[in-house]
């Protein structure tokens, strides 16, 4: 058991040592300028308040995607301010962008709208005051580093951790590496992909976002499916059916494929917001380079020793529970990347963006104030709980009621 853990804790350290270094690769590392930033974004603001004022209201909308695309997005700007700031305040500044477009479409006066503009610049400048107190310090250069590969991959770990272990309590342990070919995949598309957006493509940056919104509602679609496949396989009379009816035991190609694409997509769209994260990290360190990798190096730790954690502990859990747990693990997130891959097709131009008055934003649970992304969850909602009436119905119709 020590020595698979170590090769299996060798083999996640050369794969995330790889995604680190062409992290670097991915995109130029060069000392950011937040004020200057802050200054060219105003600038492409102040276009829009002049194309307003004309009453050109698609040049006043398209200067303000050029200044959120442009500036605050390709120099790294909104990652940095989510990273050295707060998530909170950079969606905040985020959604100003919207709510200037929100502004032009619902004809606000000339006035209203230059308003809004110098609220969010002053926004825009304020966090760019934060950040250029100085280079990041090693320690801290550590720590971020460390926090941002914790955070990116809890998620596509849990999704992994699960998916191993229910291959394994079912008897399908030769599978695994299947899944371990996926994540290895994944985590070079993510690069190459990062890659050709910037250099090869020139790909714009809303149809980055468009890109990662469809990727996470892919990712919703198969994680729902499969969530719902375990709830209808947790009475362990039916897993007793269900393995009996294979040959060998052995998973069946269409749920291997299935279960490969879960794994890629729960790792390939966490890769570019990774890449970004390091971007403006290391845009801002002081000689830290050494130190951002030590704080790399100790996440990785934690994400195999949380990985380890989960597929040990799962195996000493009773079939049931098991099933229910991982299908509600797998049920939350494909709620999460509901919320998050609306809100990827918004921030795109994609889909339209009504602002719910009062609504919460809750990051964790991937809601947002957007009656669209809300829209969506209502049905995940409704659809998980006409399937387990469904269900509850035909355990009484088929006796398992008594």
């Amino acid at each position: 058991m020590f020595l698979k853990a170590g090769k299996l804790s060798k083999g996640v350290h050369i794969i995330f040592a790889a995604f680190f270094f062409l992290n670097i690769m991915a995109g130029a590392v060069v000392a950011a300028d937040w004020p200057q930033v802050a200054e060219d974004v105003n600038g492409h603001l102040q276009d829009a308040v002049a194309a307003y004022s004309r009453g050109d209201a698609s040049s006043a909308k398209g200067a303000v995607d050029q200044a959120y695309f442009g500036p605050f997005e390709e120099t790294g700007m909104e990652a940095a301010v989510r990273l050295k700031i707060s998530a909170r305040r950079s969606f905040e500044l985020e959604y100003g962008f919207t709510e200037l477009k929100q502004m032009v479409d619902k004809g606000v006066s000339a006035d209203d709208f230059s308003t809004a503009v110098d609220g969010l610049t002053r926004g825009i400048v304020a966090a760019a005051g934060e950040m250029s107190g100085g280079p990041v310090s090693g320690w801290s250069t550590f720590v971020y580093s460390f926090l941002i590969i914790v955070r990116e991959g809890f998620e596509a770990i849990l999704i992994v951790a699960a998916i191993i272990a229910y291959l394994v309590k079912s008897g399908n342990k030769d599978k695994v590496k299947v899944i371990y070919q996926s994540v290895i995949t994944a985590i070079f598309a993510s690069i190459a992909t990062a890659v050709a957006f910037r250099y090869v493509f020139n790909i714009s940056g809303a149809g980055q976002e468009i890109m990662e919104g469809v990727t996470m509602l892919l990712a919703m679609v198969v994680l729902f499916s499969i969530s719902f496949w375990l709830i209808s396989k947790a009475e362990s009379d039916k897993w007793q059916a269900f393995i009996e009816g294979k040959v060998q035991d052995s998973v069946g190609k269409g749920n291997q494929m299935a279960l490969w694409f879960t794994a890629f997509l729960a790792v390939y769209r966490e890769g570019a917001e990774t890449v970004l994260f390091y971007q403006a990290l290391l845009s801002d360190v002081d000689g830290g380079l050494g130190m951002a990798v030590l704080g790399f190096l100790a996440g990785t730790v934690v994400l195999v020793i949380l990985y380890q954690g989960i597929r040990m502990g799962s195996m000493r859990i009773p079939l049931k529970p098991f099933f229910l747990g991982t299908s509600a693990l797998l049920y939350y997130l494909a709620f999460v990347f509901a919320g998050k891959g609306i809100r990827e097709l918004q921030e795109g131009g994609l889909i339209s963006d009504t602002f719910i008055q009062g609504s919460p934003r809750i990051d964790l649970i991937g809601i947002y104030p957007s009656g669209e992304s809300l829209a969506l969850q209502g049905v995940l909602l409704a659809a998980i709980g006409v399937g387990l009436v469904y269900q509850f119905i035909n355990k009484q119709n088929t006796g398992g009621g008594r």
